[in-house]
This record gives structure tokens, C-alpha cells and sequence, in this order.
């Protein structure tokens, strides 16, 4: 019994990776097939015939390297706000003794607890009175909201020995040189793991930027996919194409760095448990 069940994980394991790795496969597959082979009857896990027609439509017919550029660049602003916001707050609210003090993190803690749509249309009604509808701003602005990294940099600043704070204080640090100097660079580690989750969630978002985005000026590739279709209905080869592109710097990002956004993902756990 103990050498079967080894084997039954094993092949549970296998399987579920297997039903998880499918509709991927099958996107892919199905973006490099003709049009006409795609809607035939049956089923088909590799091409009659391998074409690059659906992506050479989407390079040719759509503004893709602009949305690629529009995601790039408010996924980086997102990312760097995100980190320096957070890992100051976290700072403050770890060493620092200021009146309101725990009020604040106390309604950091509440925010983490309000789920992002609930303020959708609060958030599209200031993006609208700051006339910032159809921007990068308000594309950017209202994905600064994650507390979570806020308490992330608290607790693991918290775990840092006071004797070095003490220390630099000691020898005229001020606040600022303690922050940058001493106790952000024990944090790298938390700060890359943080910094590529960051990205990737902004790159992926796509409800706010289908909302504020209606121009190709300020669309980002997961809204602009939706843009890839022409006049003679759906286009599933081309669909997929549009998606696969969007997925790939993503994809690409995950697994060069998949340490680190296993351990993101494992503190941004440990917080919600």
C-alpha cells in the first residue's frame, strides 16, 4: 500500500495538470489552423495544415504593438507605484510612532477586505470628474489600491531586529537612509517577488481598463484583443491568436521567474489565511 500510493498521487498529479494544460494547448493549436479547418466537425489535437495567417491578421489589421506599448508601460508605473507606496507605508507603520497610527492600518486592514468591483463605479465616476476617462492616468490610478502589499512589507520589516534601526540612528541616519539603506535591502527578496506579482496582475487586468480604455491611444492588449474580428462573424483562429500574444510576455515572465511568483503568491496567502 505504501508504494501504490506514491503512484495514485503521481498520476492524479499528472492528471490534473493534464485538465489544466489542455485549454491551453488547445488555444494555441487552434490559432496556428486555417479558418476553414478550425470549424470542421470532429476533433483534431494537431493541424492538417500549420498557417501563421491568424497572427500575420492580428500584426497586420489591429493595433497591437500599440496596445503592447500601452500595457508595458502602465503595468511598469503600476508595478514601481505599488512598491515604493507600499514599501514606504509598510515602513511607517513598522518603526515610525505618529498619531492615527493604528487607524490607518486598521483601515488598510478593511480595505483589504473590500473586493476591487465593489468600487468600480466609484472609481470610473473620479476618474470621470478628473476628466482622466480614455488616459493612462486613469487606467493607472486606481490599480495603486493594494493593501496587501502594504501589509506584506509591514510584517516582514516588523521582523527585523531593532538593533539596526538603533545603530543607524546612532550614527546620524535619518529616516530616510534607515529605509533605503538598512531595511529595503534585507527585503529584495519580498521586494521581487512583490514587484513581479504587481506586474502580472496589472498586465492581466481587464475589467477597469474595458471600462476607462475606448481609444487605441490608452487600450491595453487585454482589452484590445477583444477588437480582433471582422465582418463575417466570429474568427476563432484569430481570437486565439489576439489571446496568445497577449498571454505571452506573461508566460514568458512566469516561467523565468517562477520561484518568485510561487513566493508572492504564498505570502499574499499567508496574509489572506
Amino acid at each position: 500500500m505504501r508504494r501504490i500510493r506514491p503512484f495514485l498521487l503521481t498520476a492524479l498529479t499528472l492528471t490534473a495538470a493534464g485538465f489544466w494544460f489542455f485549454p491551453l494547448y488547445w488555444a494555441v493549436v487552434t490559432s496556428l489552423k486555417p479558418e476553414d479547418e478550425v470549424v470542421q466537425p470532429g476533433l483534431a489535437l494537431l493541424p492538417h495544415t500549420w498557417s501563421l495567417g491568424s497572427y500575420a491578421y492580428v500584426f497586420r489589421h489591429t493595433a497591437i504593438l500599440r496596445w503592447y506599448i500601452n500595457s508595458t508601460g502602465t503595468s511598469a508605473i503600476i508595478t514601481l507605484a505599488v512598491i515604493g507606496l507600499s514599501s514606504c507605508c509598510g515602513y511607517a507603520l513598522s518603526q515610525l510612532r505618529f498619531p492615527g497610527r493604528a487607524l490607518l492600518y486598521a483601515t488598510i486592514l478593511a480595505s483589504f477586505m473590500v473586493p476591487i468591483q465593489a468600487m468600480i463605479v466609484t472609481h470610473f465616476v473620479l476618474m470621470s470628474d478628473f476628466g482622466l476617462i480614455d488616459s493612462w492616468l486613469g487606467v493607472i490610478l486606481p490599480q495603486l489600491i493594494v493593501p496587501v502589499t502594504v501589509i506584506i512589507y509591514k510584517q516582514f520589516f516588523d521582523q527585523i531586529q531593532k538593533e539596526f534601526r538603533e545603530a543607524a540612528l546612532l550614527d546620524g541616519a535619518n529616516e530616510i537612509q534607515i529605509f533605503a539603506r538598512v531595511y529595503m535591502p534585507m527585503n529584495w527578496g519580498v521586494t521581487t517577488a512583490l514587484a513581479i506579482i504587481t506586474f502580472i496582475g496589472a498586465w492581466n487586468n481587464f475589467l477597469w481598463p474595458f471600462l476607462v480604455a475606448n481609444s487605441n491611444d490608452s487600450m491595453t492588449v487585454t482589452v484590445g484583443i477583444t477588437q480582433v474580428h471582422d465582418n463575417f462573424g466570429v474568427q476563432y483562429a484569430r481570437n486565439l491568436a489576439g489571446a496568445v500574444i497577449a498571454a505571452l510576455p506573461v508566460a514568458v515572465a512566469y516561467l523565468l521567474f517562477q520561484r518568485r511568483v510561487t513566493e508572492a503568491l504564498m505570502l499574499s496567502a499567508g496574509i489572506k489565511g
